[in-house]
């Protein structure tokens, strides 16, 4: 058994048929989910979790002590970790927040173009119990244990191409609902409710304008969105085939 386990995990998943209608479809409701408000005012907790993710993340490889994670209702959150107010360490763990989305979509783009659907998805489920150990509230809680038991659920009972649809949907999710809250940080910087916004605070430690660090924060986003969307959607281009 565990050996099967691990070929299907290691092994390339063969594509269904069709599968550009399944790329389409899957881009076409990521997009519907992100620009409807009412879907995106559940769904952007799935960006929230890797946002925070991404903090935790930066703060453990750079050295810092993590103290908990909380996710609240109105899709904010909180990363604490202990260590240095200052310094590299610090500005890192600061900036990792708005680019995890993305760059997390950009990795599954990678992966899904490889045919490793499954290794995907098992990645989802090994990084989402260790983030609940940190989660410090009951909505947090509740949050990652609702994405872990709808990944655990395509993974176990879905078929071949549902795990389809369901990877290349959550994919597109990330990459193009990276981008979005980026320009919600903006507008609510500019009407003054965020004075201690990611970028704001890498603006006081490093002196640099807190505008300039929400355009590299955009920059990461629509740069992962581009080319992890080339990567996905690249049977479009004439001449170009999909592995």
């Amino acid at each position: 058994m565990p050996s099967d386990f691990l070929d299907r995990l290691f092994s390339v998943q063969p594509e269904p048929e069709r599968l550009e209608l399944v790329v389409l479809g899957a881009a076409l409701l990521a997009l519907a989910v992100v620009v409807y408000r009412p879907t995106w005012r559940w769904s952007r907790n799935v960006i929230t979790i890797a946002h925070e993710g991404g903090h935790a993340v930066i703060a453990l490889l750079s050295g810092r002590r993590l103290q908990g994670i909380r996710l609240h209702s109105d899709t904010s959150g909180l990363t604490v970790s202990a260590g240095r107010p200052t310094g590299p360490g610090m500005i890192m763990t600061l900036l990792a927040g708005y680019p995890a989305a993305p760059i997390v979509g950009l990795i599954g783009a990678v992966l899904l173009t490889a045919g490793r659907i499954t290794l995907m998805l098992a990645f989802a489920l090994v990084m989402l119990p260790l983030m609940l150990v940190m989660i410090r509230n009951l909505f947090g809680v509740l949050s990652v244990v609702t994405v872990w038991a709808a990944v655990f659920l395509v993974v176990w009972y879905a078929s071949d191409l549902w795990q389809w649809v369901f990877a290349y949907t959550l994919v597109w999710f990330l990459l193009i609902g990276g981008v979005r809250p980026v320009f919600e940080l903006q507008r609510q910087r500019a009407r003054g409710r965020m004075p201690y916004s990611d970028a704001d605070q890498i603006g006081r430690l490093t002196r640099i304008p807190p505008l300039a660090w929400v355009g590299v924060f955009l920059t990461v986003a629509v740069v992962a969105l581009v080319a992890g969307g080339w990567l996905l959607a690249r049977w479009l281009l004439p001449g170009v085939e999909a592995v």
